[in-house]
């Protein structure tokens, strides 16, 4: 087998599996500052300020990943310590920041490849942050669409 029979091989495998898993539960939030969408963030995952990342119940979170638009406004609600998680548990959500203004605007290209990486190793959930709603309808249509539309299940808005 050659270089490119394998590399043609390791695709469909790759292709099979995304083909066969449960798409992605996925949340839109938008609010007029950060520290707000953050909280909005932080209360739909059942935590408190403070709070270790652990439902109410003591089971660890599913993995989730949350990406905001901007920088934080200080005191984040998304701020986990990881000191005391026990070795190997993946409850702490994985937060990522990307650059500010409009994902729409810009083509959608920063949430693109923040979005194919995530997806690589996909949560069970997906929080997108947004700055503005102004673009919420025509975002959620692109997210609607070929390969995303298979890949995420688009939930209820979240207004922070």
């Amino acid at each position: 087998m050659t270089g490119n029979d394998a590399a043609g091989v390791g695709a469909g495998v790759a292709a099979a599996a995304r083909a066969v898993r449960a798409p992605v539960q996925t949340w839109l939030v938008t609010g007029a500052r950060a520290g707000e969408r953050e909280s909005a963030i932080a209360a739909h995952l059942g935590l408190g300020p403070g709070d270790p990342p652990q439902l109410p119940s003591g089971d660890v979170l599913p993995p989730t990943v949350i990406i905001l638009e901007g920088l934080s406004d200080g005191g984040s609600a998304l701020a986990f310590d990881t000191v005391d998680q026990p070795a190997g548990v993946a409850s702490v959500p994985k937060v990522l920041r990307i650059a500010p203004g409009c994902l729409h605007c810009s083509g959608n290209l920063v949430l693109r490849v923040t979005l194919n990486r995530v997806l690589r190793y996909p949560p069970a959930r997906l929080y997108i942050s947004l700055a503005t709603a102004e673009h919420l309808e025509l975002l959620r249509a692109w997210l609607s669409e070929p390969p995303y539309g298979d890949l995420l299940d688009l939930q209820s808005d979240i207004a922070a």
